[in-house]
């Protein structure tokens, strides 16, 4: 039995893998830690290394700033298998937005509480929900830390990767409007797949995975 643990995306945890099966495998859900103003996504990710025992073997799977947490997981500890599910590996796959808010950072001069709010908005970018998946979306998005949205947002336009460490696998729907597949170095495209794939579309996602789990 291998473990696996699972990071989620900015605003949300991990009841976002609430539809993945991940058979018999020890799977370990992260939950964010508070984060210093000063962290970066490299030293939050050995946080996470040392708070949840991430050793070499280990499988992380991370959907969107997951994502990037799992890249940076993957440079400090020989992991096994890097999955990454809407969520880019490096710089060269970001969207021309990072670069706009980079150069105009009006983010930081809102409070984290009014960022947080404004993720309802948000909502359409990331695809069509279901009753139930609406209702998750802001659940999670309401118990989120407004500090740490807004330590998030930062750190990932501060994320300046070129590195792409090995056993790395990226899943990408060709419907999602927060990163392009076209931008993804070999990408595991998934038809109709939107920013959400992994809770709306996580049947054929459990599918994937269990191919990926199965290589050696």
């Amino acid at each position: 039995m291998r473990k696996i643990f699972l990071i989620s995306g900015l605003g949300v945890d991990t009841r976002l893998y609430n539809n993945i099966d991940l058979q018999d495998n020890e799977v370990i859900p992260v939950d964010w830690i508070e984060p210093h103003e000063t962290d970066t996504l490299e030293t939050y990710a050995q946080k996470l290394i040392h708070q949840y025992h991430i050793t070499s073997g280990s499988v992380v799977i991370g959907t969107s700033l997951g994502g990037m947490l799992t890249i940076e997981i993957a440079k400090k500890v020989n992991i096994s298998k890097a999955i990454l599910i809407s969520s880019i590996k490096t710089i060269n796959e970001a969207p021309w937005y990072f670069s706009l808010f980079r150069t105009l950072p009006v983010y930081k001069l809102l409070p984290g509480k009014l960022i947080q709010k404004m993720g309802y908005f948000s909502k359409p970018i990331f695809g069509k929900f279901t009753d139930n998946g609406a209702w998750l979306f802001e659940d999670m998005l309401n118990k989120s830390s407004p500090v740490f949205i807004k330590w998030a947002m930062r750190a990932v336009l501060a994320w300046k990767n070129e590195t792409i460490p090995p056993n790395v696998y990226t899943i990408i729907g060709d419907e999602d409007l927060v990163f392009s597949y076209k931008k993804i170095k070999n990408p595991i495209i998934v038809k109709g797949g939107t920013h959400i794939m992994v809770y709306d579309k996580a049947k054929q996602i459990n599918k994937i995975l269990k191919s990926i789990l199965k290589k050696k």
